[in-house]
């Protein structure tokens, strides 16, 4: 079937997100395509992110079924997505070994870094080990906990200093002495509506060794589950040489789902 028998329809989506739809004769979705601004929710006080972590740098997920690969449907899907934002680059996450790499080669992206997907299933979690972690407070610091709409500025002041509300992101931070001191952020549903994007956590560099990364990531997963109930699988991305980092998602029960490796494109 040519390629110009399918039609690119933009679906309407939650603010900050961009979707389109390959409809093909009889109705049926051949493919999508999601744009999405990177979301590492950082604070002024840690590193700079990188060029593949800024805020506002457009996030590609592009997936189209196999019975319908190999007809130009994913090409039209990337233009669309190409025709649509001002960014001077987009990135992809791309699973290890899978089509998208092929494809995101002959597109002309550039491989960028290597990550580890892992992922939280609910039914695996202890709830009462979970409570009681939780529970056990550091002293000196406590906990809050906001919810709303994805912020335009990504930043975690904003979420922290902002009423809650319903919203698709949740914020879990300690607070010592009303400063900030770690946190974690999950983000409800890209393409999945049963699962969540977890960012985090991150400590600053003043409070680390006190376990505040361990404390904040175990209550995010009780605070996530109250408010977005329909949700049962936590996903997240690490770098492969962030050992530390993939020692707490561990101990709080994320596996190992995959490798993944994220691909960039500049754009004229």
């Amino acid at each position: 079937m040519s390629e110009t028998l399918s039609d690119i329809v933009a679906v309407p989506d939650r603010p900050g997100v961009s979707r389109w739809q390959a409809v093909v004769p009889g109705g049926s979705v051949a493919g999508l395509a999601a744009l999405r601004s990177i979301i590492p929710f950082w604070h002024d006080l840690l590193p700079p992110p990188t060029a593949a972590t800024r805020p506002g740098v457009p996030e590609l997920t592009l997936y189209v079924e196999p019975e319908w690969r190999r007809r130009g449907i994913g090409s039209r899907l990337l233009a669309t997505v190409r025709a649509h934002t001002a960014e001077p680059r987009l990135f992809a996450d791309v699973a290890a070994g899978a089509p998208g790499e092929a494809f995101c080669l002959r597109h002309g992206f550039r491989h960028a870094r290597s990550k580890r997907l892992d992922l939280l299933t609910y039914c695996d979690v202890h709830w009462a080990w979970l409570g009681e972690m939780v529970d056990a407070e550091p002293s000196g610091y406590r906990l809050i906990h906001r919810t709303g709409i994805l912020p335009a500025m990504r930043r975690v002041e904003e979420l922290r200093q902002s009423p809650s509300r319903t919203g698709d992101t949740v914020l879990t931070a300690a607070e010592t002495d009303g400063d900030l001191a770690a946190y974690a952020v999950a983000v409800v549903g890209a393409l999945s509506p049963n699962r969540a994007r977890q960012y985090g956590p991150a400590v600053l560099p003043d409070h680390r060794g006190r376990r505040l990364g361990v404390w904040v990531n175990a209550a995010l997963i009780q605070r996530l589950r109250e408010v977005h109930p329909h949700v049962d699988e936590i996903e997240t991305f690490t770098d492969e040489g962030d050992t530390h980092l993939l020692a707490v998602r561990e101990h709080l029960g994320f596996r190992p789902s995959g490798r993944t490796r994220r691909y960039e494109l500049a754009l004229p």
